[in-house]
């Protein structure tokens, strides 16, 4: 599984890096702290999942949604943030993220993400 992690803070990168590395299978591709690199990364790297921080240091996640959500269909769209409120999650939903995952709270649930054992949270999966 390819996955693409699009994080500006060091701190979380290096513990998804740590939380992938443990899993078989997974490989990740790219890697990005600003939304318009990670446009072109997740383009070019075709993921299977992009992992989806809110706050970059160029942009939002919700701005890679709005440029590949509907333009990468094999692409599974995850938002991570410490950011959870209820807003920000209908939004990524509506632009095409299959889950909003509160850092502080859900960041091990990646693993099941990366196993297949995560629900979708989108109508249309």
């Amino acid at each position: 599984m390819k996955v693409f992690l699009v994080e500006d803070s060091p701190l979380v990168l290096a513990r998804l890096r740590e939380l992938l590395s443990s899993l078989p299978g997974v490989g990740i591709v790219g890697e990005s702290a600003s939304a318009s690199e990670a446009i072109a990364g997740i383009l070019a790297s075709e993921p299977d999942i992009a992992l989806l921080d809110l706050n970059l240091k160029e942009g939002s996640g919700f701005d890679v949604l709005r440029a590949l959500g509907g333009r990468m269909p094999r692409t599974r769209f995850y938002m991570l943030s410490n950011f959870s409120a209820y807003p920000y999650r209908q939004l990524a939903l509506r632009l095409g993220a299959r889950d909003f995952l509160d850092k502080t709270k859900d960041i091990e649930r990646v693993s099941e993400i990366m196993q297949g054992r995560e629900p979708c949270l989108q109508s249309s999966c």
